[in-house]
């Protein structure tokens, strides 16, 4: 029966560890293997394994007590500090939260320096800013434009943001970070419990697997551009609770971490190389940040489509603007983009014809070997 006590404490420590090491980044390649279902497994039935394990060393607790008693109180001693490691301090939403209170000002009282990178939005009328340094720690801010519920979400390992309705068989939903896959947050929906994720909006396991949250459209920016695109925009303040998380991701947007998980290549097409990505209807292909850098514009056709990459002269706001056609070119001067048909704004706004616009087409600034991971059959866009 003493045999049990610590089959018990064993196999409960080896679980609690298990239980976070598919979901979290971890040495050994915990991230790189095909584990999530797996992973949704061990966390779909952790109760009941706990129990199991918990009745084992229940019944190898009345022997194994009744000699040394120093080496079962030292192991239920490492057993606790495994549980409260693993829940309490390496598990991803005891790590990461959002804020307390949400507060959002219009830019006369905005405290955000313009420089920063925000993820942008808007509808209605309405536009909203969301500073990545911010949402870098949060991972999701919750959220309303128009009356319409938002999710915005952004990803550090990936570095990329995405923005989404959080509706789920027609209701609002809510969700909390569960962990992560292949080096993608995942969120963890409150009702059905499926994981979901961040660079897709896919759920990827659980009862709703495959089904899609609805992406709400949105742009990469500093907060400089956009707010000279949107003069009234509301702009996401800190909130003063995490400021201390706020400036451990000062310079992340820089790329001047030095973190494996967060770090820069400034060589191009390395794993943690700068790619815009963009994906029309079943083709998907990704542009150098770089090229990008030395250009401004990269012309090119997707699925059919004309588009154009612009890059802003401040070489951190970009663009992706679908064309009249592929003879449509144009001449960037101080961010306004003139063809012959007509001149536009940075985000496609007709400036000479009202209402004859560009269509604004989703992009994301993204590291490669996030790109790569969910576009399995991108292009690589090469120069001509």
């Amino acid at each position: 029966m003493k045999k049990l006590f610590y089959i018990g404490i064993v196999c409960f420590a080896l679980f609690e560890i298990a239980n976070v090491y598919f979901i979290m980044p971890m040495p050994g390649g915990s991230q790189e293997i095909n584990s999530i279902d797996m992973a949704y497994t061990l966390h779909s039935w952790r109760w009941v394994f706990r129990g199991f394990f918990t009745l084992l060393i229940i019944l190898g607790s009345r022997p194994v007590f009744s000699g040394k008693k120093w080496l079962p109180v030292a192991a239920l001693i490492l057993l606790s500090g495994i549980i409260y490691m693993t829940n309490y301090y390496i598990a991803a939403d005891a790590m990461f939260y959002q804020p307390t209170a949400l507060s959002v000002k219009d830019v006369s009282k905005n405290s955000v320096e313009k420089d920063r990178l925000i993820i942008g939005i808007t509808y209605k009328g309405q536009a909203k800013a969301y500073p990545i340094q911010y949402l870098g720690y949060h991972h999701q801010v919750r959220d309303s434009i128009g009356g319409k519920p938002i999710m915005v979400t952004y990803c550090t390992v990936c570095r990329t943001g995405r923005v989404f309705e959080p509706i789920v068989n027609g209701k609002t939903e809510e969700f909390r970070l569960v962990g992560m896959d292949h080096f993608n947050a995942m969120f963890e929906d409150k009702t059905t419990k499926s994981w979901w994720r961040q660079a897709t909006g896919e759920a990827i396991t659980g009862s709703l697997k495959g089904q899609q949250l609805p992406e709400f459209p949105a742009m990469q920016t500093t907060l400089s551009k956009w707010v000279e695109l949107y003069p009234h925009s509301l702009v996401m303040q800190p909130d003063p609770h995490f400021q201390v998380e706020y400036d451990s991701m000062r310079t992340y947007e820089k790329g001047r971490l030095t973190g494996k998980l967060t770090r820069r290549d400034t060589a191009s097409w390395q794993n943690k190389s700068w790619v815009v990505g963009v994906e029309i209807g079943n083709a998907s292909k990704a542009y150098d940040w770089n090229l990008l850098q030395k250009e401004h514009i990269i012309y090119d056709v997707i699925d059919s489509t004309p588009i154009a990459v612009v890059l802003s002269k401040d070489s951190s706001s970009f663009v992706v603007l679908e064309r009249i056609n592929q003879e449509q070119l144009f001449v960037l001067a101080n961010d306004t983009l003139r063809s012959r048909e007509n001149a536009y704004n940075f985000a496609g706004i007709s400036l000479n014809e009202p209402g004859n616009d560009l269509k604004r087409i989703n992009a994301y600034q993204e590291y490669w070997h996030s790109w790569q991971t969910f576009h399995p059959m991108t292009q690589k866009h090469k120069r001509n």
